[in-house]
């Protein structure tokens, strides 16, 4: 099982402008204040570092506040770090930008527009013309399967159908990275399977690199090319494991493979505090 566990080498230049993202030491800490007493400091992310390769699909588990949302704010430039810093493409991240589409648990959709009018919010920033906009705004309503649904409001939607909506908005502008927080969290469980298997086709056709949040381990190995493992207090990799099963990957198949218990049986070790559990490989009954 040693070989699923991949070196994390030091973050050089060279590995900086060969690879899609580059995060170098980061760190980020919250200083709270309440009143009558000094400010303290709360270290979310620390000495985190991680290399992304152009068009891979990376998902990141950890317990609950170990600064996995954190960090990927800190990708989107939505947030920045205390030290350290995130390159696209050898460029150094200094704020949100079209080149990363973000999609969120709840949705984020806006309530007064429609399916399509919420799929064209990005490209009417890009101010792309109104017959561009209209093709590929249908393009992505068939890719993401809402043809019939383009002028419902999302009021009238299920939770399926609003994080479609979601992902085509976050695509149809042509980010080259996608990161995605817990996207599927708040849909019943036949419907994440449909979303993750719909995912990854659309991951296919499209060749972005995504990475991706989720606190479900099943999820993180059948979504991923590796999963990176984070501990928390401060919130740091732990463990970062690549995912050597065959692709195009089905769920109802894949919970049969046992290389898949093996890996998820690693990766549930990992967050446990057991690591490789004295070196031996991991039996899919450790869930």
């Amino acid at each position: 099982m040693s070989d699923l566990i991949e070196e994390q080498g030091e973050i050089t230049r060279e590995r900086i402008r060969a690879n899609k993202i580059v995060a170098h030491n980061i760190r980020r800490v919250f200083y709270i204040k309440r009143e009558g007493a000094a400010r303290r400091e709360f270290t979310a992310v620390e000495n985190l570092n991680l290399a992304v390769q152009k068009g891979e699909f990376v998902t990141i588990v950890g317990p609950s506040g170990c600064g996995k949302s954190t960090f990927l704010d800190i990708l989107a430039g939505l947030s920045e770090p205390t030290s350290g810093d995130v390159y696209i493409d050898g460029n150094k991240v200094s704020g949100p930008g079209l080149d990363r589409g973000i999609v969120l648990q709840g949705y984020a959709l806006f309530p007064w527009r429609t399916v399509r009018q919420n799929i064209e919010y990005g490209l009417e920033i890009k101010k792309i013309k109104k017959a561009q906009k209209r093709e590929i705004s249908d393009h992505f309503i068939d890719l993401v399967d809402l043809r019939g649904f383009e002028n419902s409001y999302p009021y009238e939607l299920s939770g399926g159908m609003k994080q479609r909506v979601a992902i085509a908005r976050a695509l149809a502008y042509d980010p080259e990275v996608l990161l995605m927080d817990e996207p599927f969290a708040a849909v019943d469980a036949q419907t994440r399977e449909i979303l993750q298997e719909e995912l990854l086709s659309i991951w296919g056709k499209t060749g972005k690199t995504i990475i991706f949040i989720t606190h479900s381990i099943e999820e993180a190995v059948f979504l991923a090319d590796r999963v990176v493992v984070m501990s928390t207090n401060p919130g740091s990799i732990m463990a970062v494991l690549k995912v050597p099963i065959a692709r195009p990957r089905r769920a109802s198949s894949l919970r049969k493979d046992p290389e898949y218990g093996r890996i998820t049986g690693l990766v549930w070790n990992f967050l446990h505090g057991l690591g490789f559990a004295s070196g031996e490989d991991i039996d899919s009954a450790t869930l």
